[in-house]
This record gives C-alpha cells, structure tokens and sequence, in this order.
C-alpha cells in the first residue's frame, strides 16, 4: 500500500510539473485584425487561463513564405503548434508529417478532396454559409434602401461561402417576403488593407447600399471605419457621440449607413454602426482543440467542421442595435436557426446551390 501510494505521489508530481507549451502561427498580418487571427489567439489565451500548465506564445507571419520556417520552428519548441489561415494548409500538412510527435490544430484549414489528415493533426473548419445565412436574412429585414453590400478579402473558400450564405439569406427573405433587395459584390484581393475595406464600402454607399458585411480579416477594419463615418456625416454627430444619440439619430431619420462585422463578435468597434456581426466560434474551437492535446489518448484528430447544429456558428448577440431589430424579424430569425438545426433547410454553400435554393415554401408558424 505504502509503495502504491509513493507511485502515486510520483505521478501526480510529474503530471503538476508538466507544461504544454502552445505555439500559435499567424496567417499574414498578424494580431491586430480583430478577426480569425485575434480569435485563435484568444483561444489560446482562454486555454492558459482555464486548464492547468499551459504555456502560449505566437510567432508572426509576415507573408506565406514565413509559413513553412514558422511552422518549423514552432513544431522545434513546442508541444501543440496552431496554423491559421486557409492559405496555411499546404505547409501545415507538410510540417505536421515531419513532426508525428507534436500537435498541431489548423483552424480554417480544412484537407483537399481525399487527402489523409494525420493522426497528429486536427482541423477545425467552420460552416460559414449557415452564418452568412442568418445575417444576410436580417440585412434584407433592415435595408431601407433595397440595396446591401458584401466586401470580401481574397475569394478563398470560406470568404466565398459566407458570401454565398449571406446572398442565401437575403434570397430566402425576397422569397418569403416578395421584396427584392439586391446584393453588391466587391473583393479587396487582401486580408490586410483596411483602406482599400473603407474604399469599396463607401463606393457600394454611393452605389445604393445602406448595409455592409465584411469578411475581409483586417481588411474589413475598413468596412467598419466607412461605416462610422457615413454614419456621423449622416448622422450629423462627432465621433464621440453616446450610443443613445446614435441610436435616437436612427429613429429620427428612419434609415441609417452600418457594417456587419465577421468572425468575431466586431460590435464594439463601433457601437450603433455595426448591425451585427456575422460569427464562429473560433476562440471555443482553439480551446477544444488544446483541452484534447492535454491527453493523447483522446486528441480530436481528423477534420471537425462545425456549423449551427453545433453551435459553431451564428450572428452576435447585437448588444448594441437589437433595439433597432423588429421583434417579428427576431421571431423568424430564431424559427429559421431551429429548422437549420433540425436539417429541414438545406443552406446553399456553391453557386450551383444558390441558383436552385427556394425557400418559398417557408411558413412562419406566427
């Protein structure tokens, strides 16, 4: 017994004096984009926070050719490596292959068609269209205008399918509702200018559009700063202005300019000019996949795709405009998420799919 109990104590000094170092890579542009970058990073943070012994730290990639010698130098270090990025597959596959021994979690990084995902590697995608869906339904409910925008960064496959899911929501309430708000399309080719964001969102305000969403990493900083300032000059208010005068400014004109935010729940960035922010659960999708490396034995390998019946997806909670949002487009908005968790609407995520999508035969039970 007493020989049990001293293996014991031995064990549990062992495993208390263990650290599982995190080594996060960021996609180009680094922290600072208050997008899918930060929100790894605040995944990772949440980890140190809540699980015991882990240790977290981030190294900067610059441009693509930073990822292979990041990567590399993390997997040297560290016990769990995280790449970031859809453009990041290819050297996180290559690199995880070299290094069976370590973890490596890719968040927005998903396997090409048939492509085998080692054991030492998980993925975490998330079901974009389904969020664009949500928040494209509420653009079209909100427009005054008949007119609302999409600025993307570069056209990879999941800024592609949150602007297809966007223009399926929008679809679905022209269907629903016999209107016809239309969808303005731009593409900035870059996650990192937020001045070329703010360019193309002031030029789809002087196009008709009176609603914003970007999914553009910190290039849709810009998106957000067009929307603020069309919104003041609108407005008539400083840039200082209180929330209330903000919103109060909203009903005396019956119409206003705003930006839906990505990712991440972007609200803050300017309080009664963004809308909503259109959502994944990055942060919680990091954390999981930390929390998993902890043991081996249960290390969450292989592709997670995540959506809204996993609640990985969704649109924030508008903290700051809900007010501005009529209780009947509430209503339809939380019956659509429970037929889309119940599988009963099949969300497009092609073109192919957008071009037959009806949602006509949708009947709100109120």
């Amino acid at each position: 017994m007493k020989k049990l109990l001293v293996l014991s104590l031995i064990s549990l000094m062992f495993v208390s004096s263990f650290a599982l170092k995190v080594i996060m890579v960021t996609d180009v542009g680094g922290l600072g984009d208050k997008s899918f970058n930060d929100g790894t990073w605040a995944g990772v943070q949440m980890a140190m926070d809540q699980l015991p012994n882990v240790e977290g730290e981030i190294i900067i990639s610059k441009e693509q050719t930073d990822y292979i010698p990041n990567l590399t130098n993390a997997a040297q270090r560290g016990d769990v490596v995280i790449g970031v990025g859809f453009m990041m597959a290819d050297a996180l596959f290559n690199i995880s292959a070299q290094y069976p021994d370590t973890f490596f979690i890719g968040i927005d990084i998903e396997p090409s068609p048939g492509q085998t995902v080692p054991n030492n590697l998980a993925l975490y995608t998330f079901k974009e269209h389904e969020a664009g869906f949500l928040g494209g339904y509420v653009a079209a409910a909100m427009t005054k205008t008949g007119k609302i925008g999409f600025v993307g960064g570069i056209e990879i496959p999941p800024v592609k399918r949150y602007e297809i899911g966007y223009r399926a929501g929008v679809e679905a309430y022209n269907q629903i509702h016999g209107s016809n708000v239309q969808v303005l399309i731009g593409y900035a080719a870059s996650f990192e200018d937020p001045a070329k964001g703010k360019q193309l969102t002031l030029s789809q305000y002087d196009n008709g559009a009176d609603i914003v969403f970007a999914a553009a990493g910190a290039t849709g900083n810009g998106v957000i700063d067009a929307a603020k300032e069309k919104g003041m000059s609108f407005y008539g208010l400083p840039a200082n202005a209180p929330l209330q005068q903000v919103i109060d400014k909203y009903y005396e004109k019956g119409e206003g300019y705003f930006a839906i935010g990505v990712d991440v729940d972007q609200d803050y960035m300017a309080p009664g000019y963004v809308l909503l922010s259109i959502t994944k659960k990055i942060d919680v999708a990091t954390f999981d996949g930390i929390n998993s490396a902890l043991s081996a034995r249960y290390f969450q390998s292989g592709h997670n795709n995540l959506g809204i019946v996993d609640d990985g997806v969704g649109i924030s909670p508008m903290k700051y405009t809900k007010g501005l949002i009529p209780n009947e487009v509430i209503a339809e908005l939380a019956y659509l998420q429970s037929l889309a968790k119940e599988g009963k609407i099949n969300i497009p995520q092609s073109e192919a799919e957008l071009g037959s999508f009806n949602a006509s035969n949708i009947v709100f039970p109120f």
